[in-house]
């Protein structure tokens, strides 16, 4: 438990809000033609970084928790890191480290699942390392054999987001290779499902519940065009329509599995991130559950990787434990009566709640948080990249001007979800909307004489192009660059908006988002924990 903090030898609280403004998906790219937030028309940023202090944040890799530097920064991540103020190993490593050493296969979970009539692997597959590894389905199908499992059968989701657009195959190819041999030796081992987990399967935060009945009807009740192999019914998806990607591939099934999921039989989810399985948890899992008619509930034990949600104990049996993230932000705010005021659209609002509170649902403090859900639009992000930015600066603007809160935090979804559709035009036109927004808060701050932080959790708008591993655009035969829809390595911006003029920022080098918990406390009047990372705010030399 969060205990008080002292007051702090330097800052003093200010009578008017501490306001944290994540831009999402906005990094610090090379200004390259393809970096959308460089080419954006952007006069608010561009300013503040001209005459406020301005520095850039790691935001990928060792910073946020993630096994090595090579790996993306990603949403979840970037948000713990935030609001925790020091790092945490997160799911990717807990989980690569559990799988390898074996430790995870001596669990009673483990026994269960392959004490089943057929063991079913569902999830993401790809090396994104942002919701699942493809490694770990490989580790996973080693000791299945080792173990004498008899009968196996994988759902595969299809990425094209965390990773190149149209890169499945990459890893499908090889999957269905060590099933085949699998299978060649004596079992029954291969691929029964699969689709993009942008049209089936891991909606979140109950955006687009269809999307969960559509994968419910795939991977349980086997409905869905039947082919001969997941590679088959990737490349005839690829032939019928030159726009699709690996995020929207029809639902599909391979034919021998038409049984679905049964009873009897074992499921694990094998994402290792939250957001996206929770959905299909729930529709296993929750007594009465009414979100979507499931037509067949059949008796399985069920798992996931990791526990999705710990305050909903959701799933109630899983692999390896989550990370354990505590003393944060959220909560030294609110056990030293500090308000807060936190707001996003749906695509984003479990980030800057439930996330920033490490894995936390729910209020902290009831009496003390308001929390605000502007509905996101169930569209294509790119036909709308303006999103729901204005209605979210009309909530932070109020809570500004209320003088009810001491703490507002923000969150603009348009650089990473427009971002994810790999369309270079609809984000720069997403990047100019969050530019008009940032002038909104940046008045209202003005106006009431608190300090405003502008960053981001990891980078994405930045790079819209897929390049190769020397650097160059890839482009497909027609010379037509390729889209690139993950996230990047790039650093993210740090604005600081202090309208006194007392504040500068910390230079020093090798700082990440994780120090900003302890910046937003000290703003606050707070001494940071001497757990957390040191804070990034200075005062100015001449400060008024």
């Amino acid at each position: 438990m969060a205990h008080k903090l002292p007051p702090h030898p330097t800052f003093v609280r200010r009578a008017a809000p501490i306001v944290l403004c994540i831009m999402d998906g906005v990094g610090v790219g090379a200004g390259g033609e393809d970096d959308a937030v460089a080419s954006a028309r952007t006069p608010n940023l561009d300013r503040l970084k001209k005459q406020c202090p301005y520095r850039t944040l790691r935001a990928h890799g060792t910073a946020v928790g993630m096994p090595s530097d090579k790996d993306l920064g990603n949403s979840e991540v970037g948000h713990n890191a935030m609001g925790a103020g020091r790092i945490f190993d997160q799911g990717a490593k807990l989980v690569d480290v559990a799988l390898r050493d074996g430790t995870a296969f001596e669990t009673e979970v483990w026994q269960r699942l392959i004490a089943g009539n057929t063991l079913h692997l569902i999830g993401l597959v790809s090396s994104g390392n942002v919701h699942s590894h493809v490694d770990h389905v490989h580790l996973m199908i080693a000791r299945a054999i080792r173990d004498g499992v008899k009968r196996l059968r994988v759902h595969v989701l299809t990425d094209g987001r965390d990773v190149a657009a149209r890169s499945a195959l990459q890893w499908v190819i090889p999957l269905e290779k060590a099933l085949a041999e699998a299978t060649a030796a004596g079992r029954d081992y291969a691929v029964a499902s699969g689709g993009g987990r942008m049209l089936i399967t891991m909606d979140r935060y109950e955006a687009d519940w269809e999307m969960v009945a559509r994968g419910w009807r795939c991977h349980v009740l086997a409905e869905g065009p039947k082919f001969a192999s997941a590679q088959q019914a990737i490349e005839t998806f690829y032939q019928q329509n030159d726009d699709v990607n690996d995020q929207y591939l029809p639902a599909f099934v391979v034919a021998g599995s038409e049984s679905g999921i049964s009873d009897g039989d074992s499921v694990l989810f094998f994402n290792f991130r939250g957001d996206r399985a929770l959905e299909l948890t729930r529709a296993f899992e929750e007594p009465g559950f009414n979100k979507f008619e499931r037509q067949r509930v059949p008796q399985v034990f069920y798992a996931g990787m990791m526990q999705y949600d710990g305050d909903l104990k959701l799933p109630r049996q899983f692999l390896v434990p989550p990370p354990n993230i505590n003393h944060t932000v959220g909560e030294y705010l609110a056990h030293n009566g500090l308000r807060t005021f936190a707001c996003s659209e749906t695509q984003k609002y479990g980030h800057v709640t439930y996330f920033y509170n490490g894995n936390r649902s729910g209020y902290i403090d009831a009496s003390l948080e308001r929390y605000v859900e502007v509905p996101s639009d169930n569209v294509p992000f790119d036909t709308r990249p303006w999103m729901q930015a204005a209605q979210i600066s009309d909530a932070a603007v109020a809570a500004i001007a209320s003088g009810r809160y001491d703490v507002v935090r923000l969150n603009y979804a348009n650089g990473d979800m427009v971002g994810h559709t790999g369309d270079l035009e609809a984000t720069r036109i997403a990047i100019e909307v969050v530019d008009r927004q940032i002038g909104r808060l940046e008045k209202a701050i003005h106006a009431c004489g608190g300090v405003l932080l502008i960053t981001a959790d990891h980078g994405n708008a930045d790079e819209m192009y897929s390049r190769t591993k020397g650097g160059d655009i890839s482009r497909n035969s027609d010379g037509i660059p390729l889209p690139r829809t993950s996230h990047t390595t790039r650093p993210v911006p740090l604005y600081l908006v202090d309208p006194r003029q007392q504040l500068s920022l910390a230079t020093a080098s090798d700082a990440g988002i994780a120090n900003l918990g302890a910046t937003v406390l000290e703003l606050c009047g707070l001494t940071a924990p001497t757990m957390y990372l040191p804070g990034l705010v200075c005062r100015r030399a001449t400060g008024g």
